[in-house]
């Protein structure tokens, strides 16, 4: 998958999700101050979840630490490729994504 068809199907699930993508080169999401998804320069997509999420994830996906530009993302899951089939799915994740970020203070 190009890289251009990954940033659609980004693209395409948050606005799927209901919510706001932001940045021109580097796609992101973010809400009370804090970032919680990113596409990187790899094409890949990461989502910031709460432990509890994060652990929800890890029993389905087997989930596996995001990295961006180096650094491993703390508090982020790599979006793993059979999720990029299935956008309510992945939608629904990105929406766990903003209400954590929501309630953090």
């Amino acid at each position: 998958m190009s890289l251009d068809t990954k940033r659609e199907l980004y693209s395409k699930t948050i606005a799927l999700a209901g919510l706001e993508l932001k940045g021109k080169n580097m796609h992101y999401t973010s809400a009370n101050g804090y970032m919680y998804s990113q596409l990187n320069k790899a094409g890949e997509i990461g989502i910031r979840l709460s432990k509890l999420d994060t652990a929800d994830f890890d029993a389905q996906f087997e989930a596996h630490p995001f990295k961006s530009y180096g650094a491993t993302m703390r508090e982020y899951v790599l979006i793993p490729k059979q999720l990029h089939n299935d956008l309510d799915e992945l939608a629904n994740w990105l929406k766990k994504g903003h209400q954590y970020v929501r309630s953090l203070p």
